[in-house]
């Protein structure tokens, strides 16, 4: 796995050029980090997600049995994170009944790089042209055998479909906060983002 996460530094903090505040300040745990430590924009954490290429989606088993936590590929498009699963399996189950989410990604390295976790709500992305641009930018970002067409369900709703006839559902998932570990230097910073940024989801 290439980790992106390995190949850059943060960056100082600071506000659009146009001087308004379009995205999360990073607050900075002073509690678990080096005294020189700095907290990146979140612009930084942004290109870390567009560019890693496996995360851990963790889930929440139905009845309190505990969460789930599974490998997979995702895809940021539109200020959210983007998975996808087949109705069948474990997570998809999960997600009927709780809806919350955390997707980690990061390097497995102690002395370098930047871990993340995105937390939010799972939603599903039913909407025909918003799911042909997520299967252009899965197959941009992993290559041809991440191939997807866009068909329908039994519903009618939209939903990936494989080249053996496989179907699975896609979800987004925005940010309602997320963390980063920076690990050269220490650091810990958070993320936290209003309802007005929970509510640009996408179908």
């Amino acid at each position: 796995m290439t980790d992106a996460a390995n190949s850059h530094e943060p960056h100082e903090p600071h506000e659009p050029h146009d001087g308004t505040a379009d995205y999360p300040r990073g607050v900075l745990d002073a509690r678990y980090g080096e005294p020189e430590a700095r907290a990146p924009d979140w612009r930084y954490a942004v290109r870390l997600l567009d560019e890693a290429q496996v995360f851990w989606l963790t889930t929440l088993r139905a009845g309190g049995a505990g969460p789930h936590v599974t490998p997979l590929l995702a895809v940021w498009s539109e200020d959210a994170l983007h998975f996808c699963t087949g109705a069948g399996e474990q997570k998809a189950r999960n997600l009927a009944a709780d809806r919350r989410v955390a997707l980690t990604t990061g390097a497995n390295a102690l002395h370098a790089g930047c871990d993340l976790v995105v937390e939010g709500e799972a939603v599903r992305v039913t909407d025909a042209a918003r799911l042909r641009h997520l299967a252009a930018a899965w197959e941009a970002k992993y290559g041809a055998e991440w191939r997807f067409d866009v068909r329908e369900d039994a519903a009618g709703d939209g939903v990936f479909g494989g080249e053996h006839g496989n179907v699975a559902r896609v979800f987004a998932v925005a940010p309602v906060r997320a963390y980063g570990f920076g690990k050269a230097p220490y650091s810990q910073t958070r993320w936290t983002f209003g309802a007005r940024d929970a509510a640009r989801t996408p179908r």
